[in-house]
């Protein structure tokens, strides 16, 4: 039996899939700091956020088409870079895709803790954990399914806060209320601040690019998955827009008691204290969603690698004989996630954000490359064509490097570490750079990818 993952994905289970790894909700979970950064003008560091990330989400729409394979940043950098810098690359995003499950389950799992003290915090962790694993191990249509039920849910409480915020502004400032340019301009906020509240809400958006690494369990990938990633980019940018735009209405300007929990405070203001328990459910419920959709993506980019024989091939280059899902892959990503028991919010979240913005530059110079090297059969030349879109990518790096810039020298030095732990890798595979990395051709033509050392 060839083991190629199997194709049972459409747009609709793409999308879904990336909104839940992206959690709309965590636009809710973080208000209060973009708020409180932006002096009241959260919208705009939103709106700022979402053009910014259109740009990437274009890029790896492009880089999707040419690649309609596993991987995601790791495999368009190796195929039109150079397979060392794909290692690299590959090797930060794994602080990203192997970190952010932890992360996730840590949130959940604190907030839970937070209700429920008497119940050992490392019981909810562990929970989140097997739950999770087992979906992902019974195969991407059962995550899928899951997928579908708790993005609902998510939404539904969504819909329920934005429906209050205004019902709330409406009672005190009648419908004339919801029309207001202070959400956008905040109490004097400038320029610096709402683009430093836009680099901080880019955070919110870090999940649009998992959807390329289901190319391979989609159906059509060159059709769908582009379309995907810009329609995950643009939905959950306007979610966030929207709900920043109302609950920023009940709430102006950015002063808080405590900015990060600002967003239940407004939920008891103007639900009371059912809906602050709804409130509660659906944060837990959209931490929950997020994970599943993490663990699946972080699981087929150690799998993709692990095919390209730069993880240890024997061990995750596997697939299970019945349900064709990576397992090893699956367990060592549950496996970080303990760490979540030993670890607090702030440290963790430290590892994430370079990793990310780092794939995210090197995906748009990987565009920019691509582009290049489609040059006019007869002169040689780029094509006007390509002039033009080669725009996109350019942008898209410049935006992406200065997000990566904004992180506090605490990520950067981890960052760093981390890339110096992937270089000694890396001088031990290629022994000394004498010689390429392990790689393989898994396109769809090459059939059977080898599985041994």
């Amino acid at each position: 039996m060839s083991d190629h993952l199997q194709r049972t994905l459409g747009l609709r289970s793409l999308v879904l899939f990336g909104l839940a790894y992206m959690t709309p909700m965590i636009v809710l979970g973080i208000f209060g700091v973009v708020a409180e950064t932006t002096a009241g003008a959260s919208a705009s560091a939103y709106l700022v956020a979402l053009v910014a990330m259109l740009f990437t989400a274009a890029s790896y729409g492009r880089m999707a088409v040419a690649y309609p394979m596993s991987g995601s940043a790791y495999t368009y950098v190796s195929r039109t870079i150079d397979p060392r810098a794909g290692f690299l690359v590959g090797w930060a995003i794994l602080l990203d895709y192997l970190f952010l499950p932890m992360v996730i389950w840590l949130i959940g799992g604190a907030y839970l803790d937070a209700q429920y003290p008497d119940v050992p915090f490392w019981v909810w962790i562990v929970g989140f954990i097997a739950l999770t694993s087992a979906l992902n191990v019974l195969g991407i249509k059962t995550a899928d399914r899951a997928n579908f039920a708790l993005m609902a849910m998510q939404i539904l409480v969504l819909v329920l806060f934005v429906a209050l915020s205004i019902g709330s502004v409406v009672g005190d400032h009648g419908a004339g209320g919801l029309i207001s340019s202070t959400p956008f301009v905040g109490v004097g906020a400038t320029f610096s601040e709402i683009t430093a509240g836009a680099a901080i809400a880019g955070y919110c958006f870090l999940g649009f690019d998992a959807v390329s690494t289901l190319s391979e369990e989609t159906i059509e990938p060159k059709r769908t998955v582009p379309r995907a990633i810009l329609l995950v980019a643009l939905l959950g940018g306007l979610i966030f827009v929207a709900v920043s735009y109302t609950t920023q209405l009940v709430h102006p300007g950015g002063t808080f008691a405590d900015s990060s929990s600002a967003a239940h405070d407004i939920a008891l203001t103007v639900g009371g204290n059912l809906f602050g328990a709804i409130f509660l459910a659906g944060l837990v419920i959209a931490q929950f969603a997020s994970g599943l959709a993490a663990q699946a993506s972080a699981s087929r980019l150690i799998y993709a690698m692990a095919r390209d024989r730069v993880l240890p091939a024997w061990l995750f280059g596997r697939l299970h004989a019945i349900y064709r899902t990576p397992v090893a892959a699956i367990a060592a990503v549950g496996a970080v996630g303990v760490l979540a028991i030993f670890l607090d919010v702030a440290t963790s979240t430290s590892f994430i954000n370079f990793g990310a913005f780092t794939a995210f530059t090197m995906v748009n110079v990987s565009a920019i490359v691509h582009l290049l090297r489609h040059r006019d059969e007869r002169d040689g030349t780029v094509a006007a064509r390509s002039w033009s879109a080669l725009a996109v990518p350019v942008v898209g790096a410049a935006v992406t490097l200065y997000l990566l810039a904004q992180l506090d020298s605490h990520a950067i030095v981890l960052g760093l570490s981390w890339l110096a732990v992937g270089l000694l890798v890396l001088t031990g595979l290629t022994r000394g750079f004498r010689q390429p990395p392990p790689s393989m051709d898994f396109s769809e033509e090459a059939g059977e990818p080898a599985l041994g050392l």
